[in-house]
């Protein structure tokens, strides 16, 4: 069975940093790109970032970029996004997600399998 598990959530106060990691299991996705995307309560998810198969190619939202940064590492499966200078506003269940293609996209709909999820809440 094909699945990606998110771990590295949690409560952290704003300011601070956090480093979620996505594992795969029952395949490999280093052909894959491979995205983060986030989802508040109340609002519809968005996209967070986003590295190629390759990891040479990285976007970001605006509203993260300059804070967060991607990164994978295909021998371990596992995609990772660390996340500094936090803000309440980025409270959300973080989720990794990987694409139907090694090329780097920012909509969710060119994304096939999902992760359950990992919550980030950041305090004021």
């Amino acid at each position: 069975q094909v699945q990606l598990v998110e771990s590295g959530g949690g409560l952290v106060q704003a300011g601070g940093s956090l480093r979620l990691s996505c594992a795969a299991a029952g395949r490999t996705f280093s052909s894959n790109a491979m995205g983060w995307f986030r989802q508040a309560p109340g609002k519809e998810r968005e996209f967070v970032a986003v590295i190629s198969w390759s990891g040479a190619t990285t976007y970001y939202a605006d509203s993260v970029k300059g804070r967060f940064t991607i990164s994978r590492v295909n021998a371990k499966n596992t995609v990772y996004l660390q996340m500094n200078s936090l803000k309440p506003e980025d409270t959300a269940v973080y989720s990794c997600a990987a694409a139907r293609t090694s090329v780097p996209r920012t909509d969710a709909n060119e994304y096939t399998v999902w992760g359950q999820g990992t919550q980030v809440t950041v305090s004021s």
